[in-house]
């Protein structure tokens, strides 16, 4: 069993989110009163007492314009929460926020999305696989299923 590795928010564009998000709002943080927010620069849950900020963020705009491609209508951003000061990142390689169902989208280099699969507790291994079979993906969306909002991306291994 080959284990991916799960990608964070780059710290380039955390810099960047917590000055102005991909919608253009600036930043307001909160101290997060109850923790257990799904912090998507260290791909842990928030602990109580935590500054925070939910930003809006487009992941495959961000990941085409580093690529070169042009995502089309694929082009989405949507709500993720961040610590609000930089943080150290995640910390070992398990992988996160793998305790319910998500959605594992499927994206090609030139930025389109070739489909999507809902994924079990315990299955992201298997549906990794089963994506990175295809020799046309080259990028996974791993998403909330409640929200639809994004939690970490998968590249393909190398």
């Amino acid at each position: 069993m080959t284990i991916r590795r799960a990608h964070p928010i780059d710290p380039a564009a955390l810099k960047e989110l917590r000055i102005a998000d991909d919608a253009g709002r600036r930043m307001r943080p909160v101290t997060d009163e109850e923790g257990g927010a799904p912090l998507r620069c260290c791909l842990r849950r928030s602990a109580p007492g935590e500054r925070i900020a939910l930003v809006s963020y487009a992941p495959l705009r961000r990941w085409a314009a580093g690529t070169g491609v042009d995502p089309g209508a694929y082009d989405e951003q949507g709500p993720v929460f961040i610590h609000a000061e930089e943080c150290g990142g995640p910390d070992g390689d398990a992988l996160p926020f793998a305790n319910a169902h998500r959605t594992v989208r499927r994206y090609s280099a030139d930025g389109r999305i070739l489909g999507g699969r809902l994924v079990e507790s315990g299955a992201f291994e298997e549906a990794f696989t089963a994506a990175f079979a295809d020799p046309e993906v080259a990028l996974l969306h791993v998403r909330a299923v409640e929200y639809g909002c994004f939690l970490y991306e998968v590249r393909r291994p190398r």
